[in-house]
């Protein structure tokens, strides 16, 4: 039987075994391949989800940092009206510079609504915020300031008020005095009933069924503070029943004292007087009813002062 030596290898030879190695090989590369587009499409998952998470943050950041400078611009704003409001100078200050102000104030605003702006505008924006502050401070100084100014002023016109309520104090009171200087005094006044007979001899008496008028006279003293000129004599006379001899009629009137209140007077008379020299005056009431018993008092007055009075007693009628 012959041994068929043609199907057996050779020792040391790779004979079948070459191709299997290649495919092995092969396969290696594949599945290093394929491992190493795994770990990439990895990779750049993880990196996308990282700048999508920094893009939220830096979003997040930037709204949160427009909401702040939102508020704040709020308040300085709300800080500029209640200054306006409460400060008509502040008013005046503002709008020197409403222009200014109201392009400052526009340009934050259109930043602060742009739900878009960038960090570089938030950062113009905050610029122009504490511009808007500063603005701000400056004018409360200034109108700290001007208070001061005001207060200072303000009680410099009440000293000098004073001083001239003061002098006018003192002139009124020395006017006073030489109004109360220049005034007349009145004596050796008498209040004369007078009886008028048929013939017109005019003739004193005491009985009031006789009576046809009463003379008041009576002596301007001396005074050397009233000036020359026309003046103005009141006589009041008061009958036994204590109401005035007063018709309206007859050349009765009324007449204001120095306090400001009136007083019936019964008849005046205006006498030319010169200044230092006595003088005597003497005037008649006439009325036009009977005069009655009992006591009669006469008021002399000169510029609502009472300057001199007097009395008389009329006794009933008679046989004697």
């Amino acid at each position: 039987m012959t041994e068929n030596t043609f199907n057996t290898p050779a020792a040391g030879s790779s004979g079948p075994e070459k191709p299997r190695s290649r495919n092995g090989l092969i396969y290696g590369i594949l599945i290093a391949a394929l491992a190493g587009t795994w770990i990439y499409m990895l990779y750049d998952k993880n990196k996308t989800t990282d700048q999508i998470a920094q893009q939220a943050t830096q979003i997040d950041s930037i709204s949160t940092s427009r909401d702040a400078l939102q508020q704040e611009y709020n308040a300085a704003n709300a800080r500029l009206d209640d200054l306006i409001s409460q400060n008509s100078r502040m008013d005046s200050l503002v709008k020197t510079k409403d222009k200014e102000i109201a392009d400052m104030k526009a340009r934050i605003q259109g930043i602060l609504s742009n739900k878009n702006a960038t960090q570089k505008e938030l950062a113009e924006a905050r610029r122009l915020i504490e511009t808007l502050k500063g603005n701000i401070e400056n004018y409360t100084a200034t109108i700290e300031r001007l208070e001061g100014e005001k207060i200072v002023l303000t009680g410099e016109r009440d000293n000098a008020r004073r001083e001239r309520d003061e002098v006018s104090t003192q002139r009124d009171s020395l006017n006073k005095k030489v109004n109360l200087g220049s005034v007349l005094h009145a004596s050796n006044i008498h209040l004369q009933p007078i009886n008028v007979k048929k013939n017109g001899k005019e003739v004193e008496t005491t009985k009031a069924k006789r009576a046809d008028m009463m003379r008041v006279s009576f002596d301007l003293d001396e005074n050397r503070i009233a000036p020359t000129g026309d003046k103005e004599l009141y006589v009041a006379i008061t009958s036994p029943d204590g109401s005035p001899l007063a018709v309206e009629a007859l050349g009765s009137g009324r007449f204001t004292l120095e306090d400001g209140t009136e007083k019936l007077y019964t008849a005046k008379k205006t006498v030319n007087y010169a200044t230092g020299q006595k003088q005597t005056v003497s005037m008649d009431w006439k009325q036009n009813s009977d005069f009655k018993p009992g006591d009669y008092a006469v008021e002399i007055y000169h510029d609502g002062y009472k300057i001199g009075s007097g009395k008389v007693t009329l006794k009933k009628g008679g046989l004697f």
